[in-house]
């Protein structure tokens, strides 16, 4: 098992690719903490993922809810090995000048993630060892027409701190990485990309004309995590069906 005996904490993993990375993980061996905000359906994928899986209330924005999450996984099991920035919200908005998107992107897409780090690396130091991997977007090295401006600035900013961390705290055995997916399956706060004509436009931007599956990402996070990747730091892991290759 290429996990075996690692605690991961896997934000946004009551559904889409988070709940994906959470089982892949737990199949791999690892005891993983399915972190979310919404308490039935993280409860119902740890019941169905068995005794290596627990779920934990998160707001990543809340820095508190953080320090539980941490002091949780620290007294179950005494370190933690991975930690997947995955939870985030849409951009579509057809409304790509709004104040309030904005704002809801820089505090849920990129603060987010940044209280994720500065939670768990104290941690991942004391142990010397441990993989992030911070879940980006396409939208993070390209601009594009149909998501708010502001869903590109976080996941740029997504993408350059996982850089950032990469170099600051190689020394301390940690790497950090981060995937972009391409175009995926709805999110639960899409709006625009939700709409079939839509959709169906995006789909043809995209070379492999189809859109990513969720387990697809969850691999690449797997790999990621694993030791397989023990020389890997600082890298974008692009999994977009050939948009970006255009």
């Amino acid at each position: 098992m290429r996990l075996k005996d690692k605690i991961a904490i896997v934000t946004g993993a009551a559904a889409g690719m988070g709940a994906s990375t959470a089982r892949i993980f737990a199949r791999e061996g690892a005891k993983v903490f399915i972190a979310d905000l919404n308490e039935k359906a993280g409860t119902a994928l740890a019941r169905d993922i068995g005794g290596s899986a627990a779920f934990a209330h998160l707001d990543v924005t809340k820095e508190d809810d953080w320090a539980k999450l941490r002091d949780a996984a620290v007294t179950a099991h005494g370190r933690i090995d991975i930690l997947i920035n995955n939870a985030g919200v849409s951009g579509s908005d057809p409304d790509v000048l709004s104040m309030a998107t904005w704002d809801q992107q820089m505090n849920v897409n990129a603060k987010g993630v940044f209280l994720g780090l500065r939670t768990i690396i104290p941690v991942m130091q004391k142990n010397k060892a441990g993989s992030i991997v911070n879940i980006s977007s396409i939208s993070g090295i390209a601009g594009q027409a149909f998501v708010h401006m502001g869903y590109n600035a976080a996941k740029g900013a997504v993408r350059m701190m996982t850089k950032a961390t990469a170099v600051q705290f190689a020394k301390d055995g940690i790497r950090c990485n981060s995937v972009h997916p391409g175009l995926m399956p709805a999110m639960q706060t899409s709006r625009m990309s939700a709409d079939p004509d839509v959709r169906a436009k995006m789909l043809r931007a995209v070379p492999m004309r189809r859109e990513g599956r969720v387990e697809e990402v969850a691999n690449a996070n797997l790999f990621l995590a694993s030791d397989e990747a023990s020389y890997i730091t600082g890298t974008e892991l692009v999994v977009d069906g050939g948009f970006l290759a255009q």
